[in-house]
């Protein structure tokens, strides 16, 4: 079975002062504002240049039914792939994922204004990523900064938020150096995307170029980065191509989905000290796929007991049982997506729906989430949007 796209990232782009305890009770005041509606919006990054997509899609979404509605289209925003909305859930910055921005080897960072009543987004302001195609933004829990992966730049960045919202130049930048046995897509670094932990002490960098997550210390102060001492990345196996990161609600595990070889690993997690030990690694695809198929994104069930990997090209959801005595895992079952190519899919803060953006059929598909199995339900709901990337929820308000 070959185990990689016959095409790759570069190829596609080529054509086209908060404490513990308060940020932990600022977690469950958002997760209860969500219980507390019947309707989230939500927000679609997609890819502008190689598809029909005009920009930022929002829809509003029923946790009754699991009806997704298209609202309306938030236009100019180019190549808006992949996005991240803030806790309070008044800013939503997105990545440009460019390969060149003011006449420079970079992309750019994005930052608007939610209004609350309609979903719509107001443009504020834009920083160039200090890397070629910027692939994935996360927020830090005090809001002051957003974090950036540029896949083609090989590098992670932070750049503070104001209180207006606007990003502001980067405060740091780190290059990731190196390469991987398959030569197709592991000649550089290819940092794929950047997660923190709970209490925002850590940062995971997750690069797909030198089969490494590099682990950080992050001051959230002053929006630094340093190479954790006790253990400065976590090793995959070789050629595996590593590509996002999710932990465990209950912090002691974490797992790492592989693009180039479908596989996730899962690991133990220290929280006080950020380190990572591999507890093992399993192939997300069907026993009898036979087909070509790389791995896309990876998220946990909000109660901590199921494990959700997306492969494309079997174009399906695998779905684990987490024992989260040992951390091993357990297939379930593996189901299509209802579609091709599915790239990011979201859990609803409630953890009832799962949802998944199929890039080359335009659509997003809703799936019911048994929460005594695990298992997926197909609820016939579906939208078509041109080339849809990534999926974030807020609450609606009224």
């Amino acid at each position: 079975m070959s185990n990689t796209f016959k095409y790759t990232r570069r190829d596609f782009l080529s054509i086209g002062g908060v404490g513990s305890a308060a940020l932990l009770l600022a977690r469950e005041m958002s997760l209860q504002t969500f219980q507390k509606t019947k309707e989230l919006r939500l927000y679609v990054g997609t890819y502008t240049s190689t598809s029909k997509s005009e920009g930022i899609y929002v829809c509003d979404f029923s946790l009754e039914t699991g009806k997704i509605t298209p609202l309306y289209t938030v236009t100019g925003v180019v190549d808006p792939s992949f996005l991240t909305i803030g806790r309070t859930n008044r800013y939503l910055f997105s990545v440009n994922e460019l390969l060149e921005y003011e006449g420079k080897p970079s992309g750019s960072v994005s930052a608007f204004v939610i209004d609350h009543k309609t979903g719509g987004l107001k443009f504020l302001n834009k920083q160039p990523s200090l890397g070629g195609a910027p692939c994935h933004i996360t927020t830090s829990v005090n809001g002051k900064y957003v974090l950036v992966a540029n896949y083609l730049g090989g590098n992670v960045s932070v750049f503070p938020v104001g209180p207006d919202g606007k990003i502001g130049p980067a405060a740091d930048i780190v290059q990731h150096v190196g390469s991987g046995p398959n030569k197709d897509r592991q000649l550089s670094a290819h940092a794929h995307s950047i997660t923190l932990d709970k209490r925002n002490r850590f940062a995971f960098a997750v690069d797909l170029g030198i089969d490494k997550v590099m682990i950080y210390e992050f001051d959230e102060d002053k929006g630094k980065l340093k190479p954790n001492a006790l253990q400065p990345f976590f090793q995959t196996k070789p050629g595996a191509g590593p590509r996002h990161f999710a932990f465990h609600p209950k912090n002691k595990l974490a797992f790492v989905i592989n693009e180039l070889d479908s596989s996730v690993t899962s690991l133990t997690y220290d929280a006080k000290v950020g380190t990572l030990k591999e507890i093992e690694t399993v192939s997300t695809l069907s026993p009898d796929f036979k087909g070509i198929s790389a791995c896309a994104d990876v998220h946990v069930s909000s109660d901590g007991r199921f494990l959700y990997c997306s492969n494309r090209g079997e174009d399906s959801i695998a779905v684990f049982k987490i024992n989260e005595t040992s951390g091993k895992i357990e297939r379930i079952e593996n189901i299509s997506t209802g579609g091709k190519r599915p790239r990011n899919f979201a859990i609803d803060p409630t953890g009832t729906f799962l949802l998944v953006a199929n890039q080359d059929t335009d659509n997003i598909v809703a799936f019911r989430i048994d929460k005594s199995s695990g298992k997926l339900q197909i609820t016939g709901n579906t939208v078509n949007i041109p080339a849809p990337v990534c999926l974030k929820f807020t609450p609606v308000v009224n």
